[in-house]
């Protein structure tokens, strides 16, 4: 066994955890707060950095709370419960600092970083689960994989999901146990059922439920679902996406309507949008309508100017901009989300959008030639970032305002490093999308260098 070493903790990294330093070497210690002084047992050791267990706290943080979830030191879910939520705003505008400062982009010290826009209740606001099913002891169960493992963490009750997402997977759950229909094992790679994804709606009361299955075949949906369709009369739309490889993917290419109608409806401020089973949106409707109005803020669109959604899923960035500006083109690689921001712009009698399905780096150069020079772009990309060929793209085909609206504040950091040499960065405006977690949303407003 490891010997136990005290050390004082100096600040938060980017995963939430505490950071210490024992002989001149970093030690991460998850649950561990700024300021405190603590045991810890080193768990591992390698050459650049330590990782310890959190053994006994000796002076204790005034920001440290109580995390209220029974099983938050297993389920990985969350990051920060045990950090008051005043605290939790301050670490992520802090957070943002450090990978400003780690990657340096040009002119960082000097960049203006508002403090950031959290929630009064931060919890039960997500509007979907995605949760793994797998056999435990002998009977079905759904929840969330540890951290840095396959092993599934059962969960009846998420505090952060809103609560008819959770109660629709327990009732799945229970199903199963009355209907065999056979659970996917990951050593085998056989069986059926891998994952549920439960989707709801803030406004129109609407759920949405994917079954996706490693196979076509799906005994007893039938009896499945009409069960649950009389117990919860929300659930307006049942739909199997079949992920037949064994890769980490959540998705597969094939999506069949099982029951109901193929999407839900969504509805922010005044825009209305259809969400079906594979498209991106944002998983706090609430915070979501902050976000928006910071992009709206940060791009200052009047009547005459035109704007790019690069990365526009549903079209609920554009869309919801569209009334401001002469035109609004939008892309995504996923056909059905451009099927979906179509009919979202249908519906509104929004004469002034067109979206197409197919990658910026290819449509922004091809918009170009016909004649189509934005004045605005807005984009939105996953966690990784930026890739190089729409970074280069962005750079090769200047706009006078870029709004880059970030989920990762390293692949953000990272990014800003290449675009800040033709751009100025006028501020970045955090956004608390995940309380009691680590992540954080940023909207950054850039301006072509005169």
């Amino acid at each position: 066994m490891s010997e136990t070493i005290t050390v004082r903790v100096k600040k938060l990294g980017i995963n939430g955890e505490g950071i210490a330093y024992y002989h001149n070497k970093i030690v991460f210690i998850p649950g561990a707060l700024p300021k405190e002084k603590v045991a810890i047992q080193i768990t591992k050791n390698g050459q650049k950095f330590s990782e310890g267990r959190l053994v006994k706290i000796f002076q204790k943080s005034p920001d440290r709370a109580v995390p209220p979830c029974p099983i938050y030191d297993t389920c990985g879910g969350c990051q920060l419960q045990h950090l008051n939520y005043a605290a939790q705003l301050d670490f992520k505008r802090d957070l943002l600092k450090q990978s400003l400062a780690k990657f340096k982009p040009a002119g960082y010290q000097d960049f203006k970083i508002k403090k950031t826009l959290g929630m009064e209740d931060p919890w039960r606001y997500r509007n979907k689960a995605q949760f793994q099913v797998r056999m435990l002891a002998g009977k079905p169960a759904a929840g969330l994989f540890q951290e840095n493992s396959h092993r599934l963490v059962a969960l009846t009750d998420c505090l952060v999901q809103m609560p008819i997402t959770q109660e629709i997977i327990n009732e799945v759950v229970n199903l199963l146990k009355k209907y065999p229909v056979p659970i996917f094992d990951e050593g085998k790679k056989s069986g059926v059922l891998k994952t549920l994804m439960v989707r709801t709606t803030q406004d129109f009361d609407e759920v949405q439920l994917v079954f996706i299955t490693h196979t076509a075949d799906f005994p007893y949906k039938k009896e499945i679902i009409a069960s649950l369709t009389n117990k919860f009369p929300q659930l307006v739309s049942v739909m199997q996406n079949i992920q037949d490889t064994t890769s980490s993917k959540i998705f597969g290419d094939k999506t069949i309507l099982l029951w109901g109608k193929a999407t839900i409806t969504e509805q922010l401020s005044e825009i209305s949008f259809d969400l079906s089973a594979r498209a991106f949106f944002q998983l706090n409707p609430a915070q979501t309508i902050i976000l928006y109005d910071e992009v709206r803020k940060a791009l200052q669109l009047s009547k005459n100017e035109t704007l790019i959604d690069a990365y526009c899923g549903v079209g609920t960035i554009g869309l919801s901009l569209a009334h401001l500006a002469k035109e609004v083109r939008g892309m995504d690689t996923v056909p059905e989300a451009i099927a979906d921001a179509k009919k979202n712009a249908q519906r509104k009698n929004l004469t002034n959008t067109r979206y197409e399905v197919g990658t910026a780096e290819k449509l922004i150069p091809k918009w170009n030639r016909d004649g189509f020079i934005p004045d605005a772009i807005v984009v939105d990309p996953p966690r990784t970032g930026l890739d190089d060929a729409l970074l280069n793209t962005l750079l090769k085909f200047p706009v006078k305002k870029l709004v880059y609206v970030s989920c990762n504040i390293s692949t953000l950091a990272r990014d800003l490093k290449k675009l800040a040499t033709l751009y100025e960065v006028d501020y970045l405006q955090s956004v608390d999308m995940f309380p009691q977690t680590a992540r954080c949303e940023v909207v950054v407003q850039l301006r072509l260098k005169k």
